[in-house]
């Protein structure tokens, strides 16, 4: 049976909400379905497929290696759904690569990637920053057992919450590809800068 784009992407998307319900510690599907909706606002500005970008950000995260013993599956995992439909193997091929090369830990070479990966890259990347990247930077803080702040004088020094906006989050915007997204991060990066101050100064850090 020939299925439509439209008809695939929600089939897909159905699939994706079976297999990663109960997923947690910022990769669940809610945040799949967030990369989807940046992924499309971007590829409505800068153009590419939209087919495969809507594809790749729905199976991103489908097989993170934090769920599958440190393996990542999220390829093999996008070659057997997208196999149920008729698509040519050149889009299934293309969907796999985009899964397979846009996460932190691949540190792929941003001039290979294709205009879709790039695409689905700085969605992925977008949904670390503004209020949800702080919901998110609390919620694996917690998850760990990793505190979010600890007055200047406290003893022993350890990492922090807050740290992870210094060291990570505040340099997103510069590995960004589009400037679509850059425009969206510096937004987001805003409000973020205006909660720690706000933080900060509830803390007694600052008058």
């Amino acid at each position: 049976m020939m299925h439509t784009e439209i008809e695939i992407v929600e089939h897909v998307q159905r699939l994706v909400r079976e297999r990663m319900a109960g997923q947690q510690a910022g990769h669940d599907v809610d945040h799949v379905l967030r990369v989807l909706k940046s992924a499309r606002e971007i590829q409505a500005e800068v153009g590419g497929n939209r087919f495969v970008v809507e594809l790749a950000a729905l199976l991103h995260d489908l097989g993170d290696a934090k769920f599958h013993n440190g393996q990542e599956r999220s390829a093999e995992f996008a070659r057997e759904i997208l196999s149920q439909f008729h698509l040519n193997r050149h889009t299934i091929e293309h969907v796999a690569t985009i899964v397979d090369t846009i996460s932190f830990r691949k540190a792929a070479d941003r001039s290979t990637l294709s205009l879709e990966a790039k695409i689905v890259q700085d969605a992925d990347r977008l949904d670390a920053l503004g209020a949800i990247g702080i919901v998110r930077t609390i919620e694996y803080g917690a998850a760990i057992g990793q505190p979010f702040y600890l007055s200047e004088n406290m003893e022993p020094k350890q990492k922090t919450g807050i740290d992870h906006f210094d060291e990570k989050l505040f340099k997103l915007h510069d590995l960004l590809n589009t400037d679509a997204a850059r425009r969206i991060a510096g937004q987001r990066e805003q409000f973020m800068r205006t909660f720690l101050e706000q933080f900060r100064h509830e803390c007694g850090e600052t008058k």
